[in-house]
């Protein structure tokens, strides 16, 4: 819960997370299926952080969610490009059909 009372993710959590399990599965030398995250293109003000800067006094100008907190479309797309930075130069020459090294 934040400091005014809305159930709340800090978005620098939700990061960490996901960096944390790419490394474990890089160290294991397994590969994540995939990722489930809760996410709308709607600006909402549920999860705090991101390139918005939302702040816990932010939580209440647009906070809609009935259940989990969700990504809005900004921090959805942080988020995207994050991992697209991330994964890209290891999978390359992979995904475009190269053998690997």
């Amino acid at each position: 819960l934040s400091t005014s009372g809305f159930k709340t993710r800090a978005f620098s959590k939700i990061i960490s997370e996901v960096i944390q399990t790419l490394e474990l599965h890089e160290k294991l030398g397994s590969r994540m299926g995939g990722i489930h995250l809760e996410m709308t293109g709607e600006n909402v003000t549920e999860c705090t952080g991101g390139s918005q800067a939302l702040l816990d006094d932010d939580l209440g100008v647009n906070y809609e969610t009935y259940c989990d907190p969700r990504l809005n479309y900004t921090q959805s797309l942080d988020l995207a490009f994050m991992l697209a930075k991330r994964l890209r130069p290891k999978h390359r020459r992979s995904i475009l059909g190269f053998p690997k090294k």
